[in-house]
């Protein structure tokens, strides 16, 4: 995957984006320096992951409150 800033992925881009930063880090071939750039890069990965999933989450929950108000209408 080329090299892109982290405001420029969409959820599913970032997922994979951090998908492949546990890859190289679990095998272990990595310098201590890019393993730390890595573990940086994914715990930001991973905050606009949890954000996004929040989101939507309360989304969804306000359709739903939405969907049943309507039926008791």
């Amino acid at each position: 995957m080329k090299k892109e800033k982290q405001q420029d992925l969409n959820f599913e881009e970032s997922l994979a984006k951090l998908e492949e930063i546990v890859g190289k880090m679990e095998s272990g071939k990595m310098k201590l320096d890019e393993t730390v750039k890595l573990y940086e890069e994914g715990i930001n990965l991973y905050q606009f992951c949890k954000k996004k999933l929040e989101e939507v989450d309360k989304k969804v929950s306000q359709l739903n409150e939405s969907l049943e108000e309507s039926e008791f209408e």
